[in-house]
């Protein structure tokens, strides 16, 4: 069975000291699609038990969001016993797929442990996949050329239309939308909150909450 790296951020607070984390849905989501078909392993840069968004967790009362969070005896024992990113074995995996929440831009994106795993996956062929903000985690990543995976690639992130319609463009470093066109990548979005998927070759992103599941569908078929 395939195996499947889910990579939360450890960060629980934004540059102007506001609570963040990983974003409920873009894990939820995408894991309930995946975890029949796949074994699915978490991992954070700090480990077990990585921090959520507690907006997300107010905002997304779905089933399978309170089940995720809360319900789930073997959702609750992965984040329990989620790696360190620098316990990785790359070649233990198919895939790796980062979740959302303003946390990936601000210490997934310039983590290096995270962008030598990272880029050790897109290396091998492997799909390499993100929601939301979790392309971010991608931003430092490279071809073995040294080329940014973005460059002349077809991709997808959170908006910067979306990130000022939330208010939160002065809690991260940088937007992601105008990242991905610096790095060279062709970025595509769908109207504010509509669900986009792009999948460019091994490298599958979402737009935002409403993409999460969509991304998740993408990797099933990527794998298949």
């Amino acid at each position: 069975m395939p195996r499947i790296l889910f990579v939360y951020t450890s960060t629980d607070k934004t540059l102007t000291g506001a609570q963040t984390g990983w974003y409920l849905p873009e894990a939820a989501h995408p894991y309930y699609v995946l975890a029949p078909h796949h074994t699915i392993d978490f991992a954070s840069p700090n480990g077990p038990n990585p921090p959520v968004d507690e907006s997300s967790v107010q905002s997304f009362k779905d089933d399978e969001s309170v089940k995720f969070l809360s319900g789930d005896e073997t959702v609750r024992e992965k984040f329990a016993t989620a790696k360190k990113l620098s316990q990785v074995n790359v070649n233990e995996y198919d895939a790796v797929f980062y979740v959302g929440g303003h946390g990936p831009v601000l210490d997934l994106a310039t983590d290096p442990v995270n962008i030598k795993l990272a880029s050790d996956f897109y290396r091998s062929g492997k799909v390499t996949s993100a929601v939301c903000h979790g392309p971010a985690a991608l931003v430092g990543v490279t071809t073995a050329d040294g080329k940014s995976i973005f460059a002349g690639k077809t991709a997808t992130g959170f908006s910067d239309v979306e990130e000022e319609q939330i208010g939160k463009v002065k809690d991260i470093p940088f937007l992601l939308e105008d990242r991905i066109v610096a790095l060279g990548g062709k970025y595509e979005k769908a109207a504010p909150w509509g669900a986009k998927v792009v999948v460019d070759g091994k490298l599958i992103t979402g737009q935002n909450p409403a993409s999460a599941k969509g991304v998740g569908e993408a990797i099933l078929k990527a794998l298949a």
